[in-house]
């Protein structure tokens, strides 16, 4: 980090959001403070470290740009295939109930999904279903569970009469499957865990973490996991230590936990 002042800065970041900036990658982390220091107008980290002390409305400008918040549905649509066609029967073989877990939920697309894929499988089950995220903001609007049509793209006109309700443009998820998800503020770098999870997803979350915050989260992903649990990692991740973690390869990008 060529940033004059970071180490202050990031202290007060960490006071002040919970978010510990040294684990993410340095150059990537210096073109986005770059950025968002332009449109604030801080000519420097000590500047915009001050005005983020005084207005709690540029802390949360901040943490928003920090935490990138892209997702639609059925992201990766063969894999959400392989989910409902494979995965998710083999876990419910083994428990009538699952608990899952959306580690980095963003607008709720994710969580939405596997409810849908749930509710085909195994529509009278009780299944809990929780979606977390750092984002209040993001978090609300997940809540909501109003769509574009970009973002229900990979959703199939059958599905979509089943699960949506348009309101002119957009489109809404039913109430039924709505209340399938429970949403929580957390941060996957310092808050708790929970436990006995069946199916865990985090896709696309850590890309900008560095190679040691990867490998704890993974650690604790693993200590979540219930015994044969799976872990859903993004398109563009792979777990390069697996058995080292605690993790056999199912399939790309599906990782069973032994225990």
């Amino acid at each position: 980090m060529n940033l004059a002042g970071y180490p202050i800065f990031r202290k007060r970041v960490l006071e002040l959001t919970g978010i510990d900036l040294d684990c993410y990658k340095g150059t990537q982390m210096e073109r986005r403070l770059q950025t968002i220091m332009r449109r604030a107008g801080a000519p420097n980290l000590t500047t915009y470290a001050r005005l983020l002390t005084t207005s709690p409305e540029k802390v949360k400008e901040f943490q928003e740009f920090l935490t990138i918040n892209v997702s639609e549905w059925l992201r990766n649509p063969d894999k959400f295939a392989e989910l409902q066609r494979a995965i998710l029967p083999d876990l419910l073989r083994r428990r009538s109930s699952l608990r899952i877990w959306s580690a980095g939920c963003s607008n709720g697309s994710e969580p939405y999904s596997v409810a849908m894929l749930l509710d085909e499988l195994d529509p009278t089950g009780r299944h809990q279903i929780l979606a977390t995220d750092i984002d209040e903001q993001i978090l609300k609007a997940a809540q909501e569970g109003l769509y574009t049509e970009k973002d229900i793209q990979n959703v199939s006109p059958e599905r979509r009469r089943r699960y949506f309700q348009q309101e002119g443009d957009k489109f809404r998820v039913v109430p039924e499957l709505r209340r399938r998800v429970q949403f929580r503020r957390q941060n996957l770098l310092a808050d708790p865990f929970p436990t006995e999870i069946d199916l865990l997803l985090c896709r696309n979350v850590v890309i900008y973490f560095t190679e040691e915050a990867k490998e704890e989260l993974y650690r604790r992903f693993h200590r979540a996991l219930s015994p044969g649990g799976i872990l859903f990692v993004g398109g563009t991740e792979s777990l390069l230590k697996a058995r080292e973690l605690g993790y056999v390869s199912v399939s790309p990008f599906f990782y069973r936990a032994v225990k």
